[in-house]
């Protein structure tokens, strides 16, 4: 008879421990195994880059997500990330131990991700191996430069490093070809790859890195302006 009641009480304890038991482990949809590598990790102007590895093994919050070194010092915030999910067509995020969502990115291009973050910024997740390199920074592009075209030139100019509203100063020289001069070029920066040129009014001119010396205007036409180092 004891032993009788003593394996009904087992059985119900068992019962009562079964769902806690349980609990579906993660599991890793198409999409999210499509997530899986080593990701470029940055601000939006890159001057701040670190990495991020995403991978499969499950923690208690989702998989497991690897930063290098330096992330923790460039973005304090990552310290308390404790793993990643994303579920089928849903946001990437990136969670605290608890859970809670501290980062959510959301797909912009192909293989790249942006996460407006409060308090940081808006945040950049794209392949490590597809990344564009880093941004230049503006003292390596600052000095005195030439606008050509048809290998002519129409316009000597000096990138400054001189502080602006938005950006640096460029200081026009003397005898700039009136179709140029007019212009008024008040002001230049280095937006992600491209130098941004802008006038006094109207868009900004944006060219594209050539080589170590010289810069094309985008988008390209027959005969493109360029920017020439002197």
């Amino acid at each position: 008879m004891i032993g009788r009641r003593r394996l009904i009480l087992i059985g119900l304890a068992v019962m009562v421990a079964a769902p806690a038991s349980a609990q579906t482990p993660a599991t890793l949809g198409d999409s999210a195994k499509a997530m899986i590598g080593t990701w470029e990790f940055s601000n939006a102007d890159r001057d701040k880059i670190c990495t991020i590895t995403l991978k499969p093994d499950p923690v208690p919050v989702g998989f497991k997500a690897e930063f290098d070194k330096n992330c923790g010092t460039l973005f304090p915030l990552v310290n308390d990330i404790a793993g990643w999910n994303f579920p089928e067509n849903d946001l990437l995020r990136l969670l605290d131990a608890q859970g809670k969502s501290l980062v959510e990115f959301s797909e912009v291009e192909d293989g790249i991700y942006e996460a407006p973050t409060p308090g940081i910024g808006v945040l950049f997740l794209q392949n490590a191996a597809a990344a564009a390199p880093p941004q230049k920074p503006p003292e390596q592009v600052a000095g005195d430069w030439a606008i050509v075209r048809g290998g002519k030139p129409l316009c000597q100019l000096t990138l400054a490093t001189d502080p602006t509203e938005d950006g640096m100063a460029v200081k026009i020289k003397p005898g700039c070809d009136p179709t140029i001069a007019r212009l008024n070029f008040a002001q230049w920066k280095i937006d992600r790859d491209e130098l941004m040129l802008a006038p006094a009014r109207g868009n900004p001119w944006r060219f594209e890195e050539a080589d170590a010396n010289s810069w094309r205007r985008v988008p390209e036409a027959a005969n493109p302006y360029s920017l020439v180092r002197q």
